[in-house]
């Protein structure tokens, strides 16, 4: 361990009693205040006994475990790619262990031919440059092989794995990082215990969106509130003959659509997208709803060219996506092209909520419920109390090209588009 090294910490067990091993294969990892070491074994033969466990600190020159040399267990077979190991001349390992500065991938795809490398110190052991040496494989394509050693280190059977797989980094060409860039750390958190449900494709999606959009967008949410009582009045009074004229139903999502398409064209930059250091305003105004399925998943419809259509036209696309949302029949056009989202929170009783960013889009609102509240009102006699229908509304922003002034302005907006309902409005 060391000249001044006087006790060391067992990390880990490699190999358990009553195995058995090769020369040069991993026993056990051991740290100390100035590196972690891998101990080779310096036979082969049967692990009989460990006299320490895991997280032990053991002085320097005591026993740790006890072993049988040159005989191999009949119950423990050895891995085809380490009998090729078994066969080969070994090269003289080096007297002191290596740190390079490369990080393997953590792919799950053997096949993919990317891989990355950054600046941090990577643990490789003797076993492994020797290995490495031995079939020529350079410190870069070492940082390619995946590993499933304790905290990412590389294993003697990762190599001859990766060695049997044909090498399939061997020629694979780095993908570029941004060294600048947030790295998420691996934290090894105790998850708990209870029943154990597996994600399901769509859920698995939607947890990788949802990340990825709070990682990409720095997310800054607005509130206000909207005092909606013409708006619901109107639509309480004609819901009926709505129905009757048009064949469908009238409920707030085409209101809150047609509004908020008002206030995208009053200001068209929170109708955009973001291309690397450039920022694309769209030409349509298509709104996304998000919508719940049957199966408790979320996906959004999308209503195109909304700023084109009338009120029948708007609640016949609503009703006829939301439809095929729970009927689980919605196509791949109905849920495409979306450049700006609304999310109606208040269905499910919220009073608001602080919606993630659709990506591409730039922006999100969410619409709480509606609720009757005594409100404070100016009428011609004075300051009156009133039972009002009033919502919060939310704008969740992505801050990289949509300051203060733009989010705050188009929630205003679209709030007032809101308020100032037509009571006298024809169907």
């Amino acid at each position: 361990m060391g000249e001044s090294i006087t006790e060391g910490t067992i990390i880990n067990w490699l190999i358990e009693e009553g195995d058995s091993f090769e020369e040069g294969d991993i026993l056990l990892e051991v740290a100390t205040d100035k590196v972690d070491n891998e101990v080779p074994a310096p036979a082969g033969g049967i692990l009989l006994k460990t006299h320490f466990g895991p997280k032990d600190v053991v002085p320097v020159g005591e026993v740790i475990a006890t072993l049988n040399l040159n005989e191999v267990s009949a119950t423990a077979p050895i891995k085809k790619s380490e009998q090729k190991a078994t066969n080969k001349s070994r090269i003289s390992k080096p007297k002191e262990n290596k740190r390079i500065s490369v990080t393997q991938s953590q792919t799950s795809q053997p096949t993919s031919n990317a891989f990355t490398v950054s600046n941090s110190n990577q643990f490789i052991s003797p076993l492994i440059l020797s290995i490495a040496k031995e079939h020529h494989i350079s410190y870069e394509e070492l940082a390619r092989i995946p590993a499933t050693g304790e905290e990412g280190r590389l294993r003697k059977s990762d190599v001859f794995q990766y060695i049997d797989e044909g090498r399939p980094y061997k020629f694979a060409q780095p993908v570029q990082r941004d060294e600048t860039a947030y790295r998420i750390p691996q934290l090894n958190l105790d998850k708990g215990e209870g029943k154990r449900i597996e994600m399901d494709r769509m859920r698995q999606m939607i947890a990788d969106h949802m990340v990825y959009s709070k990682h990409t967008s720095p997310h800054v949410t607005a509130y206000v509130e909207a005092d909606l009582t013409n708006m619901v009045n109107w639509r309480n009074a004609n819901k009926g003959a709505f129905q009757e004229k048009y064949g469908e139903r009238l409920t707030f999502t085409p209101l809150f659509v047609e509004a908020v398409a008002k206030a995208v064209k009053d200001f068209p930059n929170i109708n955009a997208s973001v291309d690397g250091n450039t920022i694309i305003v769209k030409d349509d105004i298509n709104i996304g709803m998000a919508t719940a399925l049957p199966s408790g998943n979320l996906i959004v419809p999308v209503v195109k060219k909304a700023d084109a259509k009338d009120l029948k036209e708007l609640a016949s696309d609503v009703n006829a996506l939301v439809n095929k949302a729970r009927e689980n029949n919605l196509g791949g056009d109905d849920i495409k092209g979306s450049t700006f989202t609304i999310s109606n929170v208040g269905t499910f009783g919220s009073v608001m909520g602080t919606p993630i960013i659709n990506q591409p889009e730039v922006a999100i609102l969410a619409l709480g419920i509606i609720k009757k509240r005594p409100e404070v009102i100016e009428t011609p006699n004075g300051d009156e109390i009133a039972i009002r229908s009033m919502m919060y509304l939310s704008l969740s922003f992505d801050h990289r090209v949509v300051d203060g002034y733009l989010g705050g302005s188009f929630l205003r907006r679209v709030a007032d588009y809101l308020e100032q309902f037509d009571v006298n409005r024809t169907i």
